[in-house]
């Protein structure tokens, strides 16, 4: 049983990458994000990024990869101990993000800003990337068809908009419903539906597994 409750866990994905930056005396910052689902994936950004800003003083990177935040990597590169790689590992885990990699590159403005101000600059940087950048909660659901008859038709769509979940109708001699429906919801869903349609509507499970869920 409580397997199965963990596979529904939800949790979140870095899915388009951003771009964000800030100055701190003088110092610029400039904070890349970018979708990661494997340590090659990971590495080859990161090189990409060291290729890019070649002329940086520092690339700083981090990532988590897995559903469960399994793996994480992050570095200081040549930053003090603690100071760069922690702070932007630390955003992206408060965040609650998998699979998803920064690094924050460092132009260095000739003015030190000690630890206390190295951790909150690449604080900042990371946030701003991913303030820059776009995620999505992958849930887990079943793709639910409902065959129903017209005049039942409007009573479900109310009862489905009511619940936020957005249908697909097909139109025939009757009516099938295709609607996504997270998968802790899905008994109760069925039970109102059973009742609302004096058990006139039926139910198929077309597919389960996680979805990409954008609200």
């Amino acid at each position: 049983m409580e397997e199965k409750k963990e596979q529904f866990s939800p949790y979140r994905i870095l899915v388009e990458r951003g771009s964000g930056e800030i100055i701190e005396k003088k110092s610029r910052f400039i904070a890349n994000t970018m979708p990661v689902s494997s340590e090659e994936e990971a590495a080859a950004f990161i090189e990409s990024m060291r290729k890019k800003y070649y002329d940086a003083k520092h690339n700083c990177p981090a990532y988590i990869i897995g559903r469960n935040q399994e793996l994480t990597r992050c570095s200081d590169d040549k930053e003090p101990a603690g100071t760069a790689g922690r702070p932007i590992l630390e955003v992206l885990l408060k965040e609650n993000l998998t699979g998803a990699a920064i690094v924050v590159t460092r132009y260095f403005g000739g003015v030190l800003l000690g630890t206390g101000g190295l951790v909150r600059a690449y604080t900042e940087a990371a946030k701003a990337g991913l303030a820059a950048s776009k995620t999505a909660w992958m849930r887990y659901g079943v793709m639910l068809s409902i065959k129903t008859n017209y005049t039942d038709l409007g009573r479900i769509q109310f009862l489905l908009a009511g619940k936020g979940l957005e249908a697909e109708c097909i139109y025939t001699e009757n009516v099938e419903i295709q609607v996504r429906v997270p998968a802790e919801e899905k008994d109760f869903l069925l039970k109102e539906l059973t009742e609302g349609t004096a058990g006139r509507a039926s139910f198929q499970i077309l597919e389960e597994g996680y979805y990409r869920d954008f609200t």
